[in-house]
């Protein structure tokens, strides 16, 4: 039996040094893609949901459009999104070039800065996606003690459109957060003893 030239049998494996590093690697880089794919996705119908929603109520002959930019929470979810989207895209094509050159992640600094970005990133959507689940809470119950009114009993289309724009933030973080245990796997196995005597200065 024959394969690529080396002979051989059932007691004669060619072992390949490093095929099970790379083999690793390009799972963990299909992994990081589809979730990185998914929060670019996520970030940008979030952020159209929100940015996009209005609604005018007339009282009497007084006028009244609730719109995003009059809860500062949703201007800070809004360029939160803004900002994971361009990331995200930026580091997409980061993966999808890395992917087709074929090559392996062994440069820790460029591995630290990722493995840092992405921390960044989990960080600033959580409270992001905090502050607007708190205002919501608030717009929807409102608040006795501070004399807060029930906006969402006069504004109810615009609550909705919301509340689907900060759910879906909301799936957008938990993302993030799995994308930062794989960008700290990625970044910590290089310091584990596979890695050593390994090339250096891949993607």
């Amino acid at each position: 039996m024959n394969y690529l030239g080396v002979g051989v049998s059932p007691g004669n494996v060619p072992v390949y040094h490093g095929s099970n590093l790379r083999v690793l690697d390009r799972r963990v880089r299909i992994a990081e893609l589809i979730l990185r794919c998914l929060i670019c996705a996520l970030a940008l119908v979030s952020a159209v949901l929100i940015a996009t929603d209005t609604q005018v109520k007339e009282f009497f002959t007084i006028r009244k459009r609730a719109k995003f930019t009059d809860m500062k929470a949703l201007v800070f979810l809004v360029v939160a999104n803004g900002i994971a989207a361009a990331y995200s895209l930026f580091q997409v094509v980061r993966c999808g070039v890395s992917m087709l050159r074929g090559t392996v992640l062994f440069n820790k600094p460029l591995a630290w800065a990722i493995f840092s970005g992405d921390q960044v990133l989990a960080y600033l959507s959580l409270a992001a996606v905090g502050a607007s689940a708190q205002s919501a809470v608030f717009s929807k119950y409102g608040e006795t003690e501070l004399e807060w009114m029930k906006t969402c009993t006069m504004f109810g289309k615009f609550c909705n459109q919301i509340g689907e724009g900060v759910a879906t933030s909301l799936l957008m973080t938990l993302s993030t957060l799995i994308l930062s245990a794989v960008s700290a796997f990625s970044l910590f196995r290089l310091y584990g003893g596979d890695s050593k005597g390994k090339e250096s200065g891949g993607w």
